[in-house]
């Protein structure tokens, strides 16, 4: 080579290395940096590909992150993930480059494969180091027997600590990036919390039944055991949830909560797992999901019962290996997560049903912790009233002062099937209907709206109705099909007063006192569909 040519050559990477930093300082979009650079870096050394190659934690291989081969067969690209070669372990160790000849080398099957197939002959491993560490490998390849010079050499070392600097940079942008947005989601979050908190800020009441499930919690909470909470619809589920995450290790950080029944199936998994942007229809932005929110804290399942079979695996993955991906992405993110769930479904029948998966039952199933009905807690009932009456009483700016004994005994007699949220919702009213200084609850619009209720108080108005006695076959089977037109009745009721909707608070579900799921089964039974009512 002329000396002309050395000083031309010379000049066009002296060039190219002010490129570099040109471009490491206008962008810190890792990708967008990297494929210039490779594409720069291809053109001044004359090889035939250049790729940027990156640990991957979750399977100990190197993944392409950024691909420059404009005539390859596309057999390497970016995502690839291929086992390090003994090259690029020896470049990664020594933190000097290593040149090789793919005849000679020692290449693990799969990249034999690859290299095979795009027809490399021969490669530099450049190991991209900044401050004593290797963050990745530059790989510059060639299809023909072409050797690497030393001048080569040299060159790709000088222009590889750049690249390691814009590779830092651009991980630490990210990573301040993400923590911005976390930190930012979880304030919105807390501040949605904080407005839909529950009508009470402590766990009110002092029976048997309620002192065994505190003292259950106070066992389970300072571990990082899974829970399982069981117990009826309107019970106070959270309020245990809630208190065994403040006496928990985790107290300091946040205690996310996601309803799974309250979320459509197909956003479900979005909302746990979040997702990438462009991830489906409608993904304008990248979203964290609940899971991740919950790092480092609590995540409380709400209706878990609900989840559907097809997430069912994803999740029990994340509990059990702490590591998920987000819809739309390939990159495995670690989590560390307490877990409380809690149902009011019976999830040893659905699995008996193959509606629930008996793996992922047996994950959540660590401590489990039964939450008695109301109905068997009576005793707790005037200390509920009294704080529920001077709660609705103080915000409504109302001076009740006393509750009448037979107001007492008649909400004591109550077997509340809406349980604790049926109680609230009914004080509410009735401090709302109250005149004077003395609680005037309105008794006579309780009704049983839940099948036991009926089937206890209200089966001799059915006999009476039918018109039959109950002692024979006949008679029974007469007695059934009226208590089931009654049914149908109360249903069509509901969903004519709440104009079709099923589920949410003011939903035909609520309205009767039952779960969404069971109402749906009870509607396609009676054939009843709710668009009729809209």
């Amino acid at each position: 080579m002329s000396t002309d040519t050395k000083l031309q050559r010379q000049n066009e990477r002296l060039d190219l290395l002010l490129n570099l930093t040109s471009k490491i300082t206008s962008s810190l979009d890792l990708r967008e940096v990297l494929r210039a650079i490779a594409a720069n870096i291809r053109e001044a050394i004359q090889a035939d590909a250049v790729t940027v190659a990156l640990p991957h934690a979750a399977s100990g291989k190197f993944r392409a992150f950024a691909v420059d081969f404009p005539h390859g067969k596309g057999v390497i690209k970016e995502e690839l993930l291929v086992a390090p070669s003994a090259a690029v372990k020896k470049a990664m160790d020594t933190l000097k480059p290593v040149v090789f000849d793919m005849r000679d080398s020692e290449l693990a099957p799969e990249a034999s494969g690859v290299a095979a197939a795009e027809g490399i002959k021969a490669a530099c491993n450049i190991p991209l180091v900044n401050r004593g560490r290797a963050l990745g490998i530059l790989s510059i390849l060639r299809i023909t027997e072409t050797p690497f010079t030393p001048e080569d050499v040299d060159f790709l070392s000088r222009a590889s600590g750049q690249i390691a600097i814009a590779i830092e940079n651009a991980l630490a942008y990210r990573e301040i990036s993400e923590l911005k947005d976390k930190l930012a989601q979880e304030k919105l979050y807390l501040e949605e919390e904080f407005r839909s908190e529950m009508g009470f800020d402590q766990i009110i009441g002092n029976s048997t039944a309620l002192k065994h499930v505190l003292q259950q919690v106070e066992t389970v909470a300072p571990s990082d055991s899974t829970v399982l909470l069981f117990g009826e619809t309107g019970t106070g589920k959270e309020l245990i949830a809630r208190a065994i995450h403040d006496r928990s290790r985790r107290k300091q950080r946040t205690l996310v909560k996601l309803n799974c029944a309250a979320i459509p199936t197909g956003l479900l998994e979005s909302e746990l797992f979040g997702h990438e942007k462009g991830a489906f229809t409608g993904a304008i932005s990248q979203k964290i999901g609940r899971l991740e929110l919950a790092d480092q804290g609590t995540l409380f399942l709400d209706e878990v019962g609900d989840i559907p079979l097809e997430i069912q695996p994803k999740l029990l993955r994340a509990l059990q290996e702490r590591e998920f991906e987000r819809l739309g992405s390939t990159h495995t993110r670690k989590v560390n997560v307490r877990l409380i769930a809690a149902t009011n479904r019976d999830l040893e029948k659905m699995i008996a049903d193959r509606e629930f998966r008996s793996d992922l039952y047996y994950r959540l199933n660590v401590f489990p912790i039964r939450i008695p009905p109301l109905r068997d807690r009576k005793d707790d009932i005037p200390l509920l009233v009294s704080h529920f009456v001077q709660k609705f009483a103080k915000e409504m700016q109302k001076p009740i002062e006393a509750i009448p004994t037979a107001v007492m005994k008649g909400l004591r007699t109550w077997d509340w099937p809406g349980n604790i949220r049926e109680l609230e919702n009914f004080i509410e009213r009735a401090v709302l209907l109250t005149r004077g200084k003395s609680l005037e609850a309105p008794l006579a619009e309780l009704r049983k709206t839940n099948t036991e209720g009926f089937m206890r108080t209200d089966l001799h108005e059915v006999k009476q109705v039918a018109g039959e006695r109950t002692n024979s076959r006949s008679d029974k089977s007469s007695v059934a099909d009226e208590y089931e037109r009654k049914q149908r009745d109360q249903i069509i009721r509901a969903l004519a007063a709440c104009k079709g909707r099923v589920g949410g608070a003011d939903g035909a579900a609520a309205r009767l006192g039952m779960n969404r799921t069971t109402l749906l089964s009870r509607m396609k039974k009676f054939g009843i569909y709710p668009k009729q009512y809209a």
